[in-house]
């Protein structure tokens, strides 16, 4: 039974535009593939049991947190890290929470980052009150939520 557990299964998925084929455990994490795999170590690993929100990816169009979604569900998947918002310039969410004093020591920015991009995909113009429900998932030690706030604000007077 124990070999049975430790079974490896053959799952094909895309990560930010690349088609990925992995022979690991079925219940291996993403984040563990993410950051060991293909290290992509931009998502970050906190509390380990979905309550922080700093590995939040976005898997088929929904935010997620990758401590909580095995291997086996990654059939097929398309999954876009805090590596693909942006290549040669900062994507306007990552330049709004620079402008707006939205991060200090940073480690919980690539999951605030991923649940803004995941809301603004889905309302341009979101309320303060989506907004917070939309980042209520990701906790922030550091500078509390105001910058983050204001970040948003300096993205609703632009054109994201």
């Amino acid at each position: 039974m124990k070999e049975q557990l430790q079974a490896e299964k053959t799952i094909r998925f895309n990560v930010n535009g690349s088609l990925v084929d992995l022979s690991v455990p079925a219940t291996y994490r993403l984040v563990d593939i993410l950051r060991n795999d293909l290290k992509l170590t931009g998502t970050k690993v906190s509390c380990e049991v979905g309550r922080c929100g700093a590995c939040s990816v976005i898997v088929d169009g929904k935010l997620v947190n990758s401590c909580l979604v095995m291997a086996y569900q990654l059939e097929d998947a398309k999954v876009q890290t805090i590596e693909s918002v942006s290549t040669d310039t900062l994507h306007p969410i990552q330049e709004a929470f620079l402008q707006g004093g939205a991060l200090q020591c940073g480690y919980c920015t690539p999951g605030m980052i991923m649940a803004l991009k995941s809301l603004l995909e889905e309302d341009n113009q979101p309320t303060k009150e989506e907004v917070l429900q939309g980042l209520s998932g990701n906790l922030c030690r550091c500078t509390g939520y105001e910058g983050i706030l204001r970040a948003v604000d300096i993205l609703q007077n632009k054109t994201v």
